[in-house]
């Protein structure tokens, strides 16, 4: 079934006279459980999505779990992130945009004791949104039948992080992991009077857990230097798939198809390893971070696309003066990062790689240290090679970072 979507991936934005254009958010989500999202929290959106050896006591860091030992204890911390797509998607023949609006992630933070730390909170883990279109030919007969496949939804995380201070410079950090959700298939196909709608759901749940550390070298270059280190242990999904369907006949006949509920292939998310480095000079933070995800471990590929391991190279800058004057000029920071996907998938002989530049800004909202962080992305993925499609992007984030202060008592006069 794979390959018969592969090789229509050029007409995604054909309607043949049968519907119009479609809200697609990536037509490689129907490869696999999704795609994999790439949301943030607090300013990494605006820092090329870097992170692992970067923390921050007035803001989460999901990426490394170990950064966790710098919330402050009696602080609790809570952000809330969404974000909107306007993209445009172009093959050699045709062309399309979209807007896509989504909820990103909601968690909370805080301090257990002196030297342990916990988050909570639940996130998109892959999306998938596409629609085919394509028409195909009756043996025997010159009258075409249309085949139109609309994919959905996706793959949830909730996550349960501990960050452990071992030592005044040493972190610790574990992340326990739980996956939920299905994958929707929808095939409509209309021959002259009769369409036939089959609906396929593929549910999966598991579960996973993360691994890290951070280091930080105080006096390095003049300034404070951290090294962070993560691991994303490889993760088995379990799944059913549910299939039903119906027939609609020209004379308003109307036929339901037997709903069938079998077990399915387990599908897996890969081994990742990551490494990152943050300095902080002064009031100016620079982030490096580079990921392998082993995809080719994961999947099993064939003549018409191939899984292969992905490589991530980011790097961010972010200025902040931290005036304790409550003004926007002296307390705002200021975020730009740019980030290289090499793609995990390799279809027709190309790869399907993405790269971005970024832009963000952190407004602070509260004399607690809360914030409004926004981003703004421009971006490409994919290839025009091979009949394949391209996509121009411009993302915005907005996330929430709410810091509040527990278990201090009022004085009453």
């Amino acid at each position: 079934m794979k390959n018969q979507l592969l090789i229509c991936v050029h007409c995604l934005f054909v309607s043949l006279g049968v519907v119009g254009q479609s809200d697609v958010s990536s037509p490689y989500s129907l490869f696999g459980v999704g795609k994999d999202n790439s949301n943030y929290f607090g300013g990494s959106n605006g820092l090329g999505n870097t992170g692992i050896g970067y923390s921050n006591s007035l803001s989460l860091n999901k990426i490394n779990p170990a950064s966790l030992t710098a919330i402050k204890g009696g602080t609790f911390l809570y952000d809330l992130g969404i974000s909107s797509t306007l993209s445009y998607k172009e093959d050699k023949n045709n062309s399309q945009s979209n807007f896509d609006f989504n909820f990103t992630h909601i968690a909370m933070g805080f301090s257990t004791g002196r030297f342990w730390k916990m988050s909570f909170g639940l996130v998109p883990r892959t999306k998938t949104s596409y629609q085919v279109v394509f028409a195909n030919q009756v043996e025997g007969s010159s009258t075409p039948y249309y085949t139109n496949i609309d994919g959905s939804g996706g793959i949830s995380e909730v996550f349960w992080g501990h960050g452990l201070k071992v030592t005044e410079n040493l972190s610790l950090g574990i992340e326990l992991l739980s996956y939920f959700g299905s994958v929707s298939q929808v095939r409509t196909i209309y021959y002259e009077t009769t369409v036939i709608s089959l609906d396929q759901r593929d549910n999966y749940s598991g579960l996973g857990l993360k691994g890290s550390l951070q280091y930080t070298i105080p006096n390095l270059l003049g300034g404070r230097t951290t090294v962070g280190l993560i691991a994303n242990l490889p993760s088995e999904l379990k799944g059913t798939q549910t299939v039903s369907g119906t027939k609609t006949f020209s004379d308003s006949g109307y036929l339901i198809i037997e709903e069938t509920e079998e077990d399915i292939d387990d599908m897996n998310f890969p081994l990742k390893l990551g490494m990152g480095i943050s300095t902080q000079l002064k009031s100016v933070t620079f982030n490096l971070d580079y990921q392998k995800n082993y995809w080719s471990d994961s999947y099993i590929s064939n003549e018409n696309f191939e899984y292969r391991d992905q490589q991530v190279f980011g790097f961010g800058v972010e200025y902040n003066h931290e005036s304790k004057k409550s003004n926007y000029p002296k307390n705002t920071a200021f975020r730009f990062g740019v980030n290289y996907d090499s793609g995990y998938l390799r279809l027709s002989d190309s790869k399907i790689d993405n790269y971005s530049v970024s832009l963000g800004l952190g407004l602070p909202i509260s004399k607690t240290g809360s914030s409004l962080n926004f981003s703004y992305s421009y971006g490409k993925e994919g290839t025009l090679n091979n009949n394949l499609v391209i996509d121009n992007y411009h993302k915005f984030t907005l996330n929430i970072s709410q810091v509040g202060n527990w278990f201090i008592k009022r004085k009453i006069f």
